[in-house]
């Protein structure tokens, strides 16, 4: 008996379910199963019609997946990612979001899904990070991430002091750092000034926000390189770190936070052949 197909809207995104609904109706008659595991946003309300046992919990399904397919933007893939890390399970994204960097499929191109029900498609692996933060030489709180750890003040400058393998790359006051893979190159990273990585490398970037210092530059890392961030010195002021924008977890001055590559990886599904670089020019609107 084959493996089940994983739905994963996002509520605010896929209103009603409409495109979730036409692509169950495809699956099924394509001859394949289904079940649907909503992805929420924290303000977005749940639908009352996949309340209770219509609304299956997506960790609970991976187990029986063969694939998890996304209605959404970048954020609804993060979050089916870091669920399905562990298991394997790869991920095909629709766009129902802003830039979609992650998203295999626009919604004019769902007819694909065909595709991919019949086995017909490829399979990139990107890599991950982890990331620990030391409190007092103790493990305080251990995480993971497709796009980036991020350290931020909370709304003041912080010191921070940047090492690759103990050796020192940087120090600087600023907003923060963000430490990034080359998937989510396209993300905060960039935005804050980092460069643009090909998805499928294997590097770790790391970019700082809004220094106060024009000697600070991104640096791009070969991925084994293990990437350690110090809070604080002159500067005592409050931050966060948090992992592919979820959870915040509060980081007080003298803490370290070590990132490196992570044995886990995201397996992403891909049925077109749009190279990454048609797909920056896209997006980012550099050219029609």
């Amino acid at each position: 008996m084959r493996k089940k197909i994983i739905l994963c809207p996002n509520v605010s995104r896929d209103v009603g379910f409409e495109m979730t609904q036409k692509v169950g109706e495809m699956l099924t008659k394509c001859g394949r199963s289904f079940v649907i595991c909503p992805v929420f946003e924290d303000d977005a309300p749940a639908d009352p019609r996949l309340s209770g046992d219509a609304a299956a919990e997506l960790e609970d399904e991976l187990s029986l997946a063969e694939m998890v397919i996304t209605f959404g933007g970048d954020g609804t893939i993060l979050r089916a990612a870091r669920a399905s890390a562990g298991f394997g399970v790869p991920i095909l994204g629709v766009n129902m979001g802003g830039k979609g960097f992650m998203a295999e499929l626009e919604v004019d191109e769902v007819e694909l899904i065909k595709s991919a029900a019949s086995d017909e498609y490829d399979i990139e692996s990107r890599m991950m990070l982890d990331a620990e933060l030391v409190r007092n030489g103790k493990t305080a709180h251990l995480d993971f991430a497709l796009n980036d750890i991020v350290l931020r003040g909370y709304n003041k400058v912080i010191d921070l002091t940047l090492f690759g393998d103990g050796q020192i790359i940087s120090n600087f006051s600023g907003d923060g750092a963000v430490i990034a893979t080359p998937t989510g190159s396209t993300a905060y990273s960039m935005a804050a000034g980092g460069p643009i990585v090909e998805p499928s490398a294997h590097n770790i970037i790391v970019t700082p926000v809004c220094a106060h210092t024009l000697e600070v530059k991104p640096f791009v890392l070969v991925s084994d390189r293990r990437v350690s961030v110090e809070v604080g010195h002159e500067k005592h002021n409050a931050a966060y770190m948090s992992a592919d924008g979820c959870e915040r977890v509060e980081v007080l001055c003298g803490d370290v936070v070590n990132v490196s590559k992570s044995q886990r990886y995201t397996r992403l599904v891909r049925l077109s052949n749009r190279s990454f670089y048609r797909k920056v020019s896209e997006k980012l609107g550099e050219r029609p």
